[in-house]
């Protein structure tokens, strides 16, 4: 069994990315720039806003941060919006997810430049990414695909079941790992109303989790050598810690584990990646690899 670090992987194409930006910068072009808008006081919103701010940092972007109140108008935040897809300086931006109620998450994503949308998830880039043309991919998903390449885990050919149908994991993921430039895979998708999903997943060489539930994939649930990719992150209670919680991914790692080649911890597995992926986006914006 290898385990597959996400955090050792990530730093390294943190340091490819820098070292790209100062050519790029040394010889007259632009650094990129990343601005993201952050709404209201969410833990974890902030958390992750934190990082990836601390990420443009190291990979030697220019970076900013919009803060809003949560009584923000729903109005208001699509003038924000419209502001960043006209402002020239800015190569991509993202609006943090989850918003306030009373705000449509799905008209925000709409009202961003496709152009910008270096989180990928704008109908434009959704549908490019679905038949195979060039765009920005959302990150998670991103970020799977390069851990597997880099561990040189051969993907054609093999059955990979996928645990999840999310708009942000699962659904992608299953475009992409069936597509021939990237998985060339044989692909089935499970979720929580799948009959036959312990039967399908005993028969998959490559096991992605992403439905949302600790420790659901259990040791009778996988054959020997398969490969488990876990992008669950539950807080679940732990009084031997110093904040009451621990992050809980959804396999039972301690069970699980043994009887895989490769397997992803939490933390320190896809979680990295997905912040390092925004990045790799935000240099293709910056470069206008995908759209002029």
């Amino acid at each position: 069994m290898e385990l597959i670090d996400g955090k050792q992987t990530a730093a390294t194409i943190k340091a490819e990315i820098k070292k790209e930006v100062e050519d790029i910068v040394s010889k007259g072009g632009k650094r990129p720039h990343l601005a993201a808008i952050l709404v209201g006081h969410d833990g974890g919103s902030e958390t992750y806003v934190r990082n990836k701010v601390l990420a443009c940092e190291a990979c030697g972007f220019q970076s900013t941060l919009l803060r809003f109140e949560d009584d923000i108008t729903e109005e208001q935040l699509l003038a924000e919006v419209d502001k960043l897809n006209k402002d020239a300086s800015v190569d991509g931006f993202i609006v943090q997810l989850p918003l306030p109620k009373h705000i449509s998450e799905q008209k925000v994503i709409e009202a961003i430049d496709y152009k910008k949308d270096v989180d990928g998830f704008h109908p434009i880039n959704v549908g490019r990414m679905a038949i195979g043309l060039p765009c920005y991919i959302s990150a998670t998903p991103k970020g799977i695909l390069e851990l597997l390449r880099r561990y040189e885990i051969p993907t054609s050919g093999k059955k990979c079941v996928i645990l999840g149908r999310s708009n942000i994991v699962g659904k992608p993921m299953a475009q992409l790992m069936m597509q021939k430039q990237f998985g060339d895979a044989t692909v089935t998708v499970c979720h929580s109303r799948s009959k036959t999903l312990k039967e399908e997943c005993l028969q998959a060489d490559i096991i992605i989790a992403a439905i949302g539930q600790p420790a659901f994939l259990k040791a009778d649930m996988v054959k020997k050598g398969v490969v488990v990719i876990d992008v669950g992150t539950t807080r679940v209670p732990d009084a031997t810690k110093k904040s009451g919680f621990r992050l809980q991914g959804d396999v039972d790692f301690e069970n699980v584990a043994p009887l895989c080649s490769y397997i992803t911890p939490v933390p320190g597995g896809v979680g990295p990646m997905t912040i390092c992926m925004l990045m790799l986006n935000t240099l293709a914006a910056g470069k206008k690899m995908y759209y002029s």
